[in-house]
């Protein structure tokens, strides 16, 4: 299959997991995960109907932005972010996924109030208790949404999740409704602040169609869409 065609296979699933719950396809975003992609092969993707890509790396973020490789669409940084970095991602991005941290938190909420911007974000939450996995614990999540929807630089507009590999199909998506029933406590906890809470991430390409069925508003896929990723010696090639 070329690129535009698994793009469009991978909407049409959207569509047809979201159907089977009731929900529009046009309810769920997909944020392609151009990790390890050349700028050529993002401007195809957008080409192809891309409107959101992700990166993980903000070197290789930052190499793709002076080549222009994202024009047409939004960005999001989804991938861990260090407090050494911050200052090379708040307002050059539409919206961080990973915020994990009270420390990360103020990081950004500190650099984005030197820019003069409000940095829209998501609170990464560590669903499944993985030691190997950046991530606030879910008891904790309330209290880091309580503060950043108090710092005026920060726009909370939902959470993040990366659930354990499932080893049977459908075998996280108890991970998944979990983590919609956190998003619906969280956003419901907020709402006199008039919160403005519309995202909830979750799912790849091994089970972004569960991430549907349980209520996600983006999907975050990079194999499904580019194929399996290049090995680091071609990575940074072309």
């Amino acid at each position: 299959m070329t690129l535009p065609e698994r793009v469009e296979a991978v909407k049409r699933e959207i569509a047809a997991a979201a159907l089977e719950v009731g929900r529009e396809a046009a309810e769920v975003t997909l944020v392609a995960a151009t990790k390890v992609q050349t700028s050529d092969t993002i401007r195809q993707a957008i080409a192809a109907g891309i409107t959101v890509c992700g990166e993980n790396r903000v070197q290789e973020m930052t190499a793709h932005l002076d080549d222009d490789a994202y024009a047409g669409a939004a960005l999001h940084f989804i991938g861990h972010l260090q407090t050494n970095k911050v200052k090379y991602v708040v307002g050059r991005v539409d919206m961080i996924e990973s915020i994990d941290s009270r420390r990360l938190l103020e990081a950004v909420e500190a650099q984005a109030a030197k820019l003069d911007l409000v940095q829209d974000i998501l609170l990464e939450i560590n669903v499944g208790g993985e030691e190997s996995k950046s991530g606030a614990e879910p008891e904790e999540a309330l209290e880091l949404a309580r503060l950043a929807a108090e710092l005026p630089h920060i726009r909370l507009r939902g959470l993040m999740a990366i659930p354990p590999v499932a080893t049977v199909p459908g075998g996280n998506r108890h991970f998944f409704a979990e983590m919609y029933h956190l998003y619906v406590d969280i956003r419901t906890a907020l709402d006199h602040n008039g919160t403005d809470m519309d995202c909830l991430s979750m799912g790849m390409s091994g089970d972004y169609e569960d991430a549907v069925r349980e209520g996600a508003t983006h999907v975050r896929v990079g194999t499904a869409l580019f194929g399996p990723r290049p090995p680091m010696a071609k990575q940074n090639q072309g």
